[in-house]
C-alpha cells in the first residue's frame, strides 16, 4: 500500500465517523504508521493538520443540517462532536465570519473544507479518456474555438487568496451573492434560449486582494442595462465535468480545479489568464460543465 492509500483510508474512516470521538492515535494505527509520522504525512497530503481537519470536516457536514429549522443549533453540535452550543458557536464564526444562528436566520454559500481524494494527485491520463474519482467524471480534450462568442449578464467581486484553492478555503462564498444576483436578472437578459451560462473568473477592474467574476448568457440581441464578456477565439484545453446532480458538482469542483492544475503541468502547460466555467445541460439523472481552460506552454521557472 502507498503512503498516500494509508492517508485516503483515515480520511474515509474520519467521514464515516464524523460525530464520534476520534483519537489521532487510532487513525495511526489504522494507517500502520507511527503516531509522530501520521500526523507529518497528514498535514502534508491532507493539507491540515489532523484535527484542524476533522473540525472543518464536522463544519462542513454541520452546515447541512442546519439547514433543517426543525433541528436545533444545539442538536447540530451534539450531532457532529463539538459537545455544546458555545463551543459549535465559535467554532462556526473562526472558520466562516458569521454565527450559526445568523447563517440559518439568512442562508448564504459558504466555502466549505473539501474532503480529498487523494488518489488524484498519483494518477494521469491522456486526453478523450475519462477519469473516475470520489462522486465525479473527467475528461479533457484540446479545442479550437474557430469565432468568439458574447456572453451578456451581471458583474461582481470576491476576495481571493493566492496559494488557496477552492475546497482549501472557508469563509462566506461571495460569488453566491453574484451568481443570485444574476439568476433574478435572467428573465429580463434577452438570451438564446436553451443558451449557455459562462462564469468566468479575472483580474479586471478588481481591487487588490480581489478578483472579478463575471455571470452571462448567451444573448439574442444587445442590452445596455448589462454587462458585456467574449470568449476570444483561440485553442482551450476543455475539461469536461460530470457528477451526480447539482449539488455534486459543486461539492468536487475544488477536486476538479487541483487535478486540472496537476495535468496541465504533467503536459507542459499553464493556465493563461481567465477560467471559464460553461453550464449548458443539468438533467435530473446528470449534472454537466466544462471549464474551458486557455493555455501556453509552461517555462522553466513556473
Amino acid at each position: 500500500m502507498h503512503a498516500w492509500e494509508s492517508i485516503q483510508k483515515t480520511l474515509n474512516y474520519i467521514e464515516e465517523h464524523i460525530g464520534e470521538e476520534i483519537q489521532i492515535e487510532e487513525l495511526a494505527d489504522l494507517a500502520g504508521l507511527s503516531l509522530f509520522y501520521y500526523q507529518r504525512l497528514f498535514a502534508r497530503l491532507g493539507k491540515k493538520p489532523v484535527r484542524e481537519y476533522v473540525k472543518l470536516r464536522r463544519l462542513a457536514r454541520a452546515c447541512e443540517s442546519l439547514r433543517n429549522k426543525e433541528n436545533s443549533i444545539l442538536n447540530v453540535a451534539v450531532e457532529y462532536g463539538f459537545g455544546g452550543r458555545e463551543t459549535f458557536t465559535r467554532a462556526f464564526k473562526d472558520t466562516y465570519g458569521i454565527t450559526p444562528a445568523q447563517y440559518r436566520d439568512k442562508p448564504v454559500g459558504l466555502m466549505n473544507y473539501d474532503k480529498p481524494d487523494l488518489s488524484l494527485n498519483y494518477r494521469m491520463v491522456d486526453e478523450g479518456v475519462p477519469l473516475i474519482g470520489e462522486g465525479l467524471v473527467l475528461e479533457y480534450n484540446r479545442r479550437t474555438l474557430r469565432e468568439p462568442v458574447n456572453f451578456l449578464g451581471v458583474v461582481g467581486y470576491y476576495s481571493f487568496t493566492k496559494g488557496k484553492m477552492m475546497g482549501e478555503r472557508t469563509g462566506v462564498d461571495e460569488s453566491d451573492a453574484i451568481w443570485k444576483q444574476f439568476f433574478d436578472a435572467l428573465k429580463d437578459i434577452p438570451h438564446i434560449p436553451g443558451g449557455r451560462i459562462l462564469g468566468v473568473s479575472y483580474h479586471g477592474d478588481a481591487p487588490d486582494g480581489y478578483s472579478t467574476y463575471f455571470i452571462g448568457v448567451e444573448p439574442c440581441e444587445e442590452d445596455s442595462r448589462f454587462v458585456s464578456w467574449q470568449l476570444p477565439a483561440r485553442e482551450y484545453v476543455i475539461c469536461s465535468f460530470e457528477a451526480d446532480n447539482p449539488k455534486q458538482l459543486m461539492a468536487s469542483m475544488g477536486k476538479m480545479m487541483k487535478f486540472t492544475r496537476g495535468w496541465l503541468k504533467s503536459h507542459g502547460l499553464i493556465a493563461d489568464g481567465f477560467f471559464p466555467e460553461m453550464y449548458d445541460h443539468h438533467t435530473p439523472e446528470m449534472a454537466y460543465m466544462e471549464m474551458w481552460i486557455p493555455f501556453r506552454a509552461r517555462n522553466g521557472s513556473e
